[in-house]
């Protein structure tokens, strides 16, 4: 038997232990990043391939064990196993837990791994029906050639034309399209007799389905949500630090909790990088310092770095910093139909029809993808409280005969939605829902469309309806507080990503996107880390 092409690809590089890295206090890198998810760990990696500089990514939490409770959906779904323990505020001062995890590979561990690229008209000025997503300061055309390396680093499989609001690409797909199984082929179909334009989802798996006792990913339904038991999911860790882990040049220092950046009298350059790691105070420093700890925590850490000549927070002369938190509105949606539904990956389909609206509604909606297919344990990990009380065979049944859909409208930047802190260091996260409209419209034309479908014949698809919105302790989706731009007074940090008042920091997340569209924004924030890499390279070796 000939083994498969992508083999090589599913390589995991052996780690050290990070515990008997040899980082003492007082140690010099030519870059420290902070933080291991879609942007830290994307650009560590990246520098290893590209360079010779020496790098040091900080990560406050550690690796995520492979165990079988991976896989266990009560203890992921509904203990929330693998959830930090962190306690945030919201405007009114009343304490919640975020969806956070905090591991090597950051968010990823846990996200589905659903690979969009921000469509051609979101980095332009965009108006919405309850208001406008602002330009960027660049355009899809400068992002381009990153989205094309950010899907072949991390294993996205699709098929290009499919969908009508794609934007041009330079290539292909790296691999191909995940097949539909038969109740999704079905679904395919049905929608596209009605004149709809389902296509392949992007996704990020390392899937050989012409070899499959060679291929690492199994097909299974926990994908999302759930980390990866076999490390066949394209999250952060696998594909970011073990691949950089691998340069003798590059360390990794877990449970190093960073607490704040120190800078030179002139207030022009962090010096020091202090953190706490297994109790113990160490100081480090970097030629460049990279804060990619989430749009949440990266303006913690710069609102924590408050001194003298910064005294509202680093970097923050312009009062930007924290402000135009961005999550998305989204809704899980589940549909039920008389006919089972045996599908097990169900994350092969997407609907883009009213990203930018219809004939009824001329302004933006969002994109339509499925979830993980549930089961009876899941369901109940999300579904409303009066579903929660039914048992756990009746919600079995329910879940035989679902149709799990995800649903994302633009969550439109405004600047008193913001991220503060305080005088304990505690996240304080002041959010007023917006563009409600569009999401109940995109919600009404997914029922719709369902209607319309099966209701002839007389099967009613929609015996049964579940919708959870996401409130803001979902965070897997956060964007915002430290937007680029190139107006020091209404940015943050420039076209580089490097702050406008430092002259050896940068934030490489989600922080910098000015707006967030309506697709997940993983890949705009690996494609960002891969080129704020190319650049950091440029400037520190010519």
């Amino acid at each position: 038997m000939t083994a498969s092409p992508l083999a090589p690809a599913f390589t995991l590089t052996p780690t050290p232990d990070p515990s008997q890295l040899q980082v003492s206090s007082g140690a010099h890198f030519d870059v420290v990043i902070i933080g291991s998810g879609a942007g830290g760990g994307t650009l560590a990696r990246h520098l290893a391939e590209s360079s010779d500089l020496t790098v040091l990514v900080l990560e406050r939490g550690d690796w995520l064990p492979q165990e079988p409770q991976n896989w266990d959906a009560e203890e992921v779904m509904q203990k929330g196993r693998y959830v930090s323990k962190d306690l945030w505020l919201d405007r009114h001062g009343k304490p919640f837990q975020p969806g956070s995890h905090y591991f090597v590979g950051g968010a990823t561990k846990m996200y589905g791994a659903a690979h969009f690229r921000l469509r051609q008209r979101d980095f332009e000025e965009l108006v919405h029906f309850e208001g406008t997503s602002p330009a960027w300061p660049v355009r899809y055309s400068d992002f381009e050639p990153w989205y094309q390396k950010a899907e072949e680093m991390y294993h996205v499989h699709g098929l290009r034309g499919e969908d009508p609001t794609e934007p041009p690409c330079s290539g292909p797909y790296p691999h191909p399209p995940i097949s539909h199984e038969p109740r999704i082929q079905k679904l395919v179909d049905d929608l596209r007799s009605a004149g709809l334009h389902p296509f392949h989802a992007p996704s990020g798996v390392q899937l050989d389905e012409s070899n499959m006792p060679f291929s690492r990913c199994r097909r299974c339904n926990r994908c999302d949500g759930f980390p990866c038991l076999v490390h066949a999911k394209s999250d952060a860790e696998v594909l970011g630090l073990r691949p950089a882990l691998g340069s003798s040049r590059v360390s990794l220092l877990t449970r190093a909790q960073v607490q704040r950046l120190i800078t030179d009298e002139s207030g022009r350059q962090v010096k020091g990088v202090e953190l706490i790691r297994d109790g113990e105070p160490m100081t480090v420093s970097g030629d460049i310092v990279v804060v990619s700890c989430g749009a949440a925590n990266s303006a913690r850490l710069l609102l924590l770095s408050a001194n003298d000549r910064h005294p509202n927070g680093l970097a923050n002369g312009s009062d930007q910093v924290g402000r135009n938190y961005m999550f998305h509105n989204s809704k899980a949606m589940v549909a039920l139909a008389h006919e089972p539904n045996t599908t097990v990956f169900q994350k092969t389909i997407s609907l883009n029809d009213w990203y930018f609206g219809d004939a009824d509604f001329d302004y933006p909606m969002g994109n339509i993808q499925m979830t993980g297919k549930t089961d009876g344990t899941i369901m109940k990990g999300y579904a409303p409280l009066e579903t929660f009380l039914m048992p756990g065979w009746s919600m079995d049944r329910i879940a035989e005969h679902a149709l799990d859909f995800w649903i994302s409208s633009e969550d439109l930047p405004a600047p008193e939605n913001r991220v503060t802190v305080t005088r304990e260091g505690q996240i304080q996260l002041s959010y007023t829902p917006n563009n409600l409209t569009a999401s109940k419209r995109l919600a009404n034309r997914l029922e719709g469309m369902l209607e319309r479908l099966y209701l002839r014949n007389h099967l009613v698809e929609r015996q049964f309806y579940i919708a959870n919105s996401m409130g803001i302790a979902a965070v897997g989706h956060q964007a915002g507080t430290c937007r680029f731009g190139t107006d020091p007074a209404s940015s943050v940090l420039d076209l580089n990503c490097k702050a406008h008042e430092l002259d050896n920091l940068y934030v490489v997340d989600t922080s910098f996107m000015p707006s967030i569209g309506a697709v997940n924004p993983s890949l705009t924030a690996i494609a960002n880390a891969l080129r704020v890499g190319t650049h950091l390279v440029e400037r520190l070796q010519g």
